[in-house]
């Protein structure tokens, strides 16, 4: 993950996310939004990129992991720090959503409007993702390579799971 991207995200909880959106009110510089014509709100605007950052970090991070799999003999000092990784940022992934950030209100995102509109579903794909982070760290740091193998499949199927059902098709 970038340093500006981490700092901000970890920076940002859910009320400190609010606090800054609400005190923007969403005038001054804002883009022009598509659907409305109206303005974006350009700090809910760099929330939701900022997210998309992380989430790419999050991607990048599982990237080192399948391919040290893949490779001969892996290099599992990078394995346990992206499996590290993954699950210290997955326990943040539920505030990287707050209401402002939504597609309906213009914001230029690839998360599906479903995430605001059915909070319990996402809530609970959230919390699958975060169980896989950690039982893909705890396999990363025993190791031992058939847990490994197990929890990859597994944190793939969390990934998959949600963007499925909450994120714009690639």
């Amino acid at each position: 993950m970038s340093s500006t991207s981490s700092a901000i995200l970890k920076s940002l909880g859910a009320g400190a996310a609010l606090v800054l959106i609400a005190s923007c009110g969403g005038s001054g510089d804002s883009a022009s939004n598509e659907q409305t014509g109206g303005p974006v709100d350009a700090a809910a605007q760099e929330i939701a990129d900022t997210r998309h950052e992380a989430m790419e970090d999050i991607g990048g991070a599982f990237k080192t992991i399948r391919d040290q799999m893949n490779a001969g003999s892996p290099d599992m000092d990078a394995v346990r720090t992206a499996a590290a990784f993954i699950e210290e940022q997955s326990t943040q992934v539920g505030d990287w959503f707050p209401p402002e950030t939504s597609p309906v209100l213009g914001v230029d995102t690839e998360a599906l409007a479903t995430i605001w509109e059915q909070p319990e579903e996402f809530a609970s794909a959230v919390e699958r993702f975060e169980t896989a982070a950690a039982a893909l760290n705890t396999a990363a740091q025993s190791g031992d390579a058939d847990s490994l193998a197990s929890a990859v499949q597994g944190i793939g199927g969390a990934c998959k799971n949600c963007h499925d059902s909450f994120r714009v098709d690639d």
